[in-house]
């Protein structure tokens, strides 16, 4: 059976033999129409019944399609077998999900964003990060113990999107002789924080911002601080927040 629903998976992954498809194969009509509504087939994969699997991406996330045998229609959905079995996800994490995940932990390698910890700490955690958020602060406290241990390096994607001066004072921090020092003076202080913003923010720096705000918004992530960490499998996690107690292990690593 094919059950229709919205396909918001996580970068869990599910290692299964797929079908990247080649440059040169020509698509069906009905797979053709549907990527006219947007989407980006990104590969082929085995189906039962006849059927014809596509992975696609939409609006950043994974969306299979079902040619039919015919090949004049296309299913959209999840693909169930006669358990109840979601024969569909393992395709979606291969084709879409895993391509994506490294695809996004580029961009943020590439964004800007002030470290705190050691180069060659074994594991990397980025944070988008506003200056103004108290939760931030609090996950700054809550990394201590495994940033001053050299064990993690966290890398603050700043952003300025709580108050008014939130950009500013991102900008100020990102323009400071030390960034990381000016950051980890502003975070030790709290609420008794002296940072100034800026009060005109060079362009260069405005456009930096912006960036930053605009792959936090097409990473999925609405507040901060946004926490993304590669798992035990190298899959992107994403952790909206600050962490309980118990989840730390988990992000951070042993301590």
């Amino acid at each position: 059976m094919i059950r229709f629903k919205p396909l918001p998976y996580l970068l869990a992954g599910v290692s299964l033999l797929a079908l990247p498809m080649a440059q040169a194969e020509e698509l069906p009509e009905a797979i053709k129409a549907v990527e006219a509504r947007g989407a980006e087939v990104v590969g082929r994969f085995e189906a039962p019944g006849g059927l014809k699997g596509y992975a696609a991406r939409y609006n950043g996330q994974g969306m299979a399609l079902y040619l039919t045998p015919d090949g004049e229609h296309v299913l959209i959905g999840s693909l169930l077998d006669a358990k109840g079995d979601d024969l569909t996800r393992a395709h979606l994490e291969k084709l879409v999900y895993e391509p994506l995940g490294k695809e996004m932990w580029t961009r943020m390698e590439n964004s800007t964003w002030i470290a705190d910890g050691k180069a060659d700490a074994p594991r990397i955690i980025y944070m988008f990060s506003d200056p103004n958020c108290p939760y931030c602060n609090m996950f700054w406290k809550q990394a201590r113990p495994w940033v001053e241990s050299g064990k993690v390096q966290l890398r603050h994607i700043m952003v300025g999107m709580l108050r008014a001066d939130s950009a500013g004072k991102s900008a100020a921090l990102l323009s400071a002789r030390d960034p990381q020092a000016a950051l980890n003076e502003h975070e030790a202080a709290g609420k008794a924080s002296k940072l100034k913003a800026l009060e005109k923010i060079p362009a260069a720096l405005e456009k930096q911002l912006t960036d930053n705000l605009m792959l936090m918004s097409e990473l999925g992530a609405q507040a901060t601080p946004a926490i993304f960490y590669l798992d035990d499998n190298d899959r992107l996690q994403q952790h909206q927040g600050a962490p309980r107690p118990d989840a730390l292990d988990t992000i951070m690593g042993p301590r």
